[in-house]
């Protein structure tokens, strides 16, 4: 269909008419002819009718039976070929358009729409001509109007119904107009065709096939005389770029931007930097309105330029680059003195907003970066030149001790300015190159246009070069009062642009990396701290504010792990300088200096207690890392913040309470708010100590603890809404508090366990206040309603065993006889007797939702109880176990013989799953745990539910006798060099070796009687010798073995019954072996009570014996096989040896061997040396199980606690449990801190699951080591220990020092 016939035309011709009728109130509300066309060319914008205008349908119906089969055709072939092949273009569908609009049928439809439309437009307007005639006598008016418009005898406008005329330009009415406007035309005759044309539609005037003429007309006639004639082809240029497309504007741009390139370079142009810039001349204003014309195109040409062909892009990003790369001839003696055409783009773009829009996208910053890489990299060297030139300038006026006045930067936005100063000028490109070259190195691209080569430098300037040159303008900048900067909306001071250049690329990666993170830099942003450090003369214009904006930089670059790498060992830790300390060291000591006002310049500052918190903060960001605080540990920074706080803390005291009904800001001064604040910031500072185990043993010696406490806990209750970031932090601070007994006991002192209980109740009971109830609330389908599994979590997190002792130890159930529904419980205690252990018809009727609190409650319980302390204190102090037997037997049908059947519901399925978890201690192939979830089919609950003991023998695994093993040589050689050591430390090294072959090749031989020998003869040869000796003692004689169980604890005696349940299950113990285990208990209770120390503390764990059950010395007696007296020879023994402190957790109960302070913390070593290097390898070694434990609000040290106390049980099975014993005996205590390792290791996938899921704390409680195995990993072990072991065992030995 390229031809039209007559009826086409007519057809045409009756649709067009319409269209026009349709809109014609849209039209006739126009001011102007010029809004007319802006409506008519966005109509389908705003037209919802637009797509049923018959005009329209036609069209499309015609444009897809002509292109519809070149459309098709094309995109074949993309999509069959590889999509690389379609180069230049981003989407597909720029390829297909481009490829249809070159077709020879898209040409011959355009020309076929373009004849028969100039027909139709011409029969419309003679038709409006003859209605015209025919009113002519009766409306005058009218005709008036017409003829108002009135252009050239050739133009046409809208119909009659139209109050105001609208323009159509056909060809031969533009090459006439082209004609007129040829510079040798006379200026009256150039001036009418000017006039006519800005009456034009611009997309009739840039289709046309005269434009390429047009445009040199234009181009040559904006260097008129006559600034009005050059002023109209402005405003056609602006109307242009405002209502026409990119594809048409950009030749319009180029030709503006070509026109004032000649300029430039004419010799008409003769402004100099050095005479300043009057912008009230008006040649200057021209030239202004000009590059602001230019200007305000660069901005918005990205948002369309996208969607058309990339040379048209790169079009107007080559002009732009040509006109600012325009110079005066180099030969010139005024060519330094040269106002380029960069300037003026400077003085109306101040800050290259135009560069920004430009790079933002990778579509158009590729042409751009590779434009300026091979044609104008003298844009670049112009722009680093124009920073080093500043920079010397401010460098000189410093030294002088002279403010910087030659170059003013700003300018009350009040004070009307037209004269701009040599110095402004260069001040002005100053600012504009500084953003330019920021946003430039942002990008991987862009930084490798350096390094630049400058005309007057013998050097190149490489791009380390340039950091260190900003970084240099943030203390040489001028300063300025702070009532001058309130005068200003925009900062244009360096110090202020190259803080937000620098702020960036912290936050951008790979930014950082290639810019901040060298060693070069780094020495340049901490010049000033070092010059104060050593005394030396600073020059630097304000002190303070540059210390405060150097902080903020230092403090961004420590918040991402490689800045603080870089910060902590340097830029290149293989190639250190040994004389040259980290920023680390220059940072702490610093910052020490600070608190210690020990820095003569900033004694009596306003702003000293700022620059304070500014430094605290960066040190901050790094001790709140395990790898940080290691490095800061030597400095005793924890001692100097508690320092400075006490003293706070007694200023605060004497500020006067607020007066109630008084405005705050009159009722306290300044200064006292200034203290108060300053108090807050020291306490949020040690605070952030607990981030880390050892941290927070640090922050228990300062004396602080119940204070930090208290500030976090009102800090969260001002917090309506916390973001995520703040929540995983506090949730990991919670996890880390909770794991210590004192932390613990503040915790709830301060009430925020108090609060948190409140909140939970109220969501499980009441649901929340601020939900309107319009409907009843759905049933939950999940056993932890969604609303309550963040509360669930917490509660895990809060509830570890030392919290529990504290919080529960010796407390009774209330067990009331009645209980209101509005009584809301208030500690745990209160939770446990309310949703736990529901004893009585009150506590039931008290609920609202009784199955879903109880559910929750079951569920904690099962949480709880996999911490065997835990569940030994809950057993014996509320008999947890008869509870729910009790429960279970109440829960059955009536029957009228016998016991009725077991109901099965969502209670008596957790109730059942909880007893037989409580009740069979075992590993994963040990035990069977009942599924928690009904099964499909007719018997959806095949497990046996019971309401007495024993167990079900379903649950209970079987377990396979032992093969007798054949002799094996390597274990053989083994056992001869136990039988006769030679050598100690030849002897143990060799051993070690012997005992890690035989781990890989035959890791079931080392058990049972073999491994006992083992682990008897080495440690019977080490703790002979003094220098493997840690621990030094007297001798201990064993009491009379006939000791009765009733002398022990009710913890120990449960405790007892567990074990040599668990001893039988695994064949491993006879009849009496309780009797033997109690002998070796007693002993080793009498025989530790000889080495603790006298404690007067508040803590419960510190009243009396060790707050727990010693799940140590019960795994070395089932490894004897129940033999008391070789367990308790072989424990006397191995006390000696340090690996005992780690492995023998009551070891070093209120031990004589470790420092006072150590001993009132009860924080134990395994917590702040084993667990906070597990931490720290774990980020090191596994980054993303560490993140996993971040965004759950978990810690891996309060797990780790967890396994290492009751040394695996429940968790390995018992096979697992020697080998990881006999592992770190042999190869030594740091391969705890490797195992637990290796365990995460083994656990990678599925705690990342369980982290999207929500329930990490409850996967790691509940869920055994499924599949791991020691000799797996045994490998990846001695890999870590060549790595880490030095630092590890060196802090390990530490522990009897006092820790500061």
């Amino acid at each position: 269909m390229s031809q039209f016939t007559n009826e086409d035309e007519a057809l045409l011709q009756s649709m067009l008419r319409q269209l026009l009728q349709s809109v014609k109130e849209k039209i006739t509300g126009a001011p102007s002819v010029e809004c007319a066309e802006e409506i008519l060319l966005h109509l389908e914008e705003t037209d919802e009718n637009f797509h049923n205008y018959e005009f329209v349908k036609y069209l499309r119906q015609y444009i897809n039976n002509t292109l519809g089969s070149v459309i098709e055709e094309e995109s074949e072939k993309c999509t069959s070929q590889n999509q690389s092949e379609v180069s230049g273009y981003d989407t597909l569908v720029q390829h297909v358009t481009k490829k249809t609009r070159e077709s020879k049928q898209y040409r011959e439809m355009m020309h076929a729409l373009k004849n028969v439309m100039s027909v139709v437009v011409e029969s419309l307007v003679n038709k409006f001509e003859e209605d015209r005639m025919c009113k002519k006598e009766l409306d005058s008016e009218t005709k008036k109007k017409s003829q108002s418009y009135y252009g050239t005898d050739n133009y046409s406008d809208s119909d009659s119904s139209f109050n105001q005329s609208y323009t159509f330009m056909s060809q031969e009415k533009l090459q006439l107009l082209v004609e007129k406007l040829d510079p040798i035309q006379p200026k009256e005759v150039r001036q009418e065709a000017l006039q006519t044309l800005c009456l034009a539609p611009p997309s009739d005037v840039l289709n046309s096939e005269c434009w390429p003429n047009l445009r040199k007309h234009l181009t040559m006639s904006l260097s008129d005389p006559d600034e009005i004639f050059s002023e109209k082809i402005l405003r056609f240029y602006a109307k242009t770029f405002s209502s026409s497309p990119f594809n048409m504007t950009r030749e319009v741009y180029t030709s503006l931007a070509q026109h004032l390139e000649f300029y430039f370079l004419s010799g008409e142009y003769s402004l100099r930097i050095s005479s300043g810039l009057d912008v009230s001349n008006a040649d200057v204003t021209h030239i202004l309105k000009k590059v602001r014309l230019l200007n305000e195109y660069q901005k918005e040409a990205p948002s369309s330029w996208i969607r058309y062909p990339e040379k048209y892009m790169e079009e107007i990003v080559e002009s732009t680059l040509s006109l600012l790369s325009v110079k005066h001839d180099p030969n010139h003696s005024a060519s330094s003195d040269f106002l380029s055409p960069i300037y003026f783009l400077a003085l109306l773009d101040i800050k290259a907003v135009w560069f920004k829009k430009w790079t933002h996208a990778h579509y158009s910053r590729t042409v751009i970066l590779r434009l300026l890489e091979k044609k104008y990299k003298s844009l670049i060297n112009a722009a680093v030149q124009q920073c080093l030139d500043y920079f010397e300038f401010c460098k000189a006026a410093v030294c002088k001790t002279s403010r910087v006045n030659d170059f003013p930067q700003q300018h009350s936005n009040n004070e009307q300015k037209f004269f701009y100063t040599g110095s402004e000028l260069q001040y002005i490109y100053f600012v504009h190159s500084l953003c330019l070259l920021g946003r430039l190195l942002i990008y991987k691209q862009g930084r490798n246009l350096f390094p630049v080569q400058l005309k007057n430098k013998k050097d190149c300037v490489s791009l380390t070069d340039l950091l260190v040159l900003f970084t240099q303008l943030i203390y040489y900048s001028p300063s300025y009062s702070k009532e001058a900067l309130a005068a200003y909306t925009d900062n244009y001071s360096p110090a202020s642009l190259v803080m937000e250049i620098l702020q960036v690329f912290c936050d951008q990666t790979g930014c950082a990396t290639d810019c901040l993170y060298t060693d070069v830099v780094m020495d340049a942003l901490l010049d000033p701290l070092q010059s104060l450090l050593n005394g030396t003369e600073v020059f630097i214009n304000c002190l303070e504010t540059t210390l405060i904006d150097i902080a903020d930089i230092l403090a961004r670059i420590a918040a991402a792990e490689d800045g603080l790498s870089v910060l902590l060992y340097g830029g290149n830790k293989n190639s250190a300088k040994e004389n040259s300390p980290t920023a680390v060291h220059i940072i702490v000591q610093f910052t020490k200096k600070l608190l210690h006002d020990d820095i003569s310049l900033l004694s009596g500052s306003e702003l000293l207690q700022v620059v304070k918190g500014a430094f605290i903060f960066v040190c901050r960001q790094m001790y709140r890392t395990c790898e940080g605080l290691q490095m800061l540990i030597p400095y005793g920074l924890h001692e100097s913040i508690g320092e400075a706080w006490k003293k706070a803390s007694l200023l605060s005291e004497r500020v006067p309470s607020p007066v109630t009904g008084a405005d705050s800001t009159s009722s306290i001064s300044l200064d006292s708010k200034n203290v108060l604040l300053w108090e807050e910031t020291l306490l949020d500072a040690l605070l952030n100590f607990s981030a880390t185990p050892k941290g927070l043993f640090l922050l228990h010696s300062t004396g602080a603890m119940s204070d930090c406490v208290s500030f976090m806990f009102n800090s969260l209750s001002k917090k309506h809404q916390a973001n995520e970031h703040e929540e995983f932090d506090n949730g990991v601070i919670v996890a880390q508090m909770a794991t210590t007994p004192t932390a613990a006991v503040a915790l709830q002192s301060s009430g925020f366990i108090k609060t948190f209980i409140a909140k939970l109740w109220a969501l499980l009971e009441c649901g929340k206040d601020d939900v309107k109830i319009t409907q009843p609330k759905s049933t939950p389908v999940d056993p932890i309603d969604q609303s309550c599994q963040k509360s669930f979590l917490c509660l895990i997190n809060l509830l570890t065993y030392p919290a529990v002792f504290e919080l529960l130890s010796k407390q009774d159930i209330p067990n009331k006889p009645m209980y209101s529904h509005r009584e809301v419980p208030t500690d745990i205690i209160n939770i446990i007797d309310r949703i736990i252990i529901l004893n009585s018809e009150a506590k039931i009727h008290s609920l609202f939702n009784y199955e879903q609190s109880h559910v929750f409650g079951l569920r904690l319980l099962n949480v709880l109880c996999c911490e065997l302390n835990t569940l030994l204190l809950l057993e014996t102090q509320y008999k947890v176990s008869q509870v729910l037997l009790t429960a279970q037997e109440e829960n059955v049908t009536e029957a009228l013989e016998g016991p009725g059947d077991f109901i099965v519901d969502s209670l008596s399925v957790e109730r059942n799953h909880v007893l037989v978890r409580i009740n069979l201690i075992g590993g994963p192939q040990e035990r069977i745990l009942p599924s928690r979830a009904l099964d499909k089919g007719s018997d959806p609950y095949p497990w046996p539910m019971f309401s007495s003991f024993p167990l079900p023998k379903c649950y209970l695994a079987e377990v396979p006798r032992k093969a007798d093993f054949k002799q094996d040589k390597v274990l053989d050689k083994l056992m001869s060099i136990l039988q006769s050591p030679g050598g100690q430390s030849e002897w143990a090294e060799i051993c070690r070796r012997q005992f890690c072959k035989i781990m890989k090749t035959r890791p079931d031989t080392i058990s049972g009687p073999i491994l006992a020998e083992l682990i008897e003869k080495f440690v019977l040869h080490l703790s002979e010798s003094r220098s493997n000796c840690y621990f030094s003692m007297g001798r201990y004689e064993a009491t009379d073995a006939d000791v009765k169980k009733e002398n022990l604890s009710s913890v120990q005696q449960l405790g007892i019954e567990m074990t040599v349940r668990y001893g039988k299950h695994l064949n491993l113990l006879k009849e009496h072996a309780e009797n033997e285990l109690c002998f070796v208990l007693m002993n080793c209770e009498q025989f530790l009570k000889q080495q603790q120390r006298a404690v007067v503390s508040s803590l419960r764990c510190l009243q009396e014996h060790y707050p727990g059950y010693d799940w140590f010395a019960s795994s070395v007696f089932l490894i004897m096989s129940g033999d008391g007296e070789k367990t308790l020879t072989f424990l006397q023994q191995f006390s000696h040896l340090l690996v005992s402190a780690f492995l023998w957790i009551p070891r070093l109960h209120m031990s004589v061997h470790l420092p006072i302070a150590t001993v009132e913390s009860g924080i134990h070593p395994v917590y702040f040396c084993s667990a906070h290097y597990i931490e720290m390898l774990l980020k090191a070694e596994l980054p993303l199980v560490f993140s996993a434990f971040h965004m759950s609000g978990f810690t891996p040290s309060q797990i780790c606690l967890q396994w290492i106390t009751q040394c695996f049980w429940n968790y390995m099975d018992w096979s697992e449990i020697c080998h990881y014993i006999a592992t770190c005996i042999f190869l030594g205590p740091d391969y705890q801190v490797y195992m637990c390792i290796s365990v995460f290791r083994h656990l990678q996938q599925d705690i990342l699951k369980h982290t999207e899921a929500q329930d990490l704390q409850v996967f790691l409680k509940e869920e055994a080591l499924h599949g791991f195995r020691v000799t797996d990993y045994l490998e990846y072990m001695e890999s870590l220990e060549l790595i880490y072991r030095p630092m590890l065992l060196k802090d390990m030995r530490n522990i009897r020092v006092q820790n500061t």
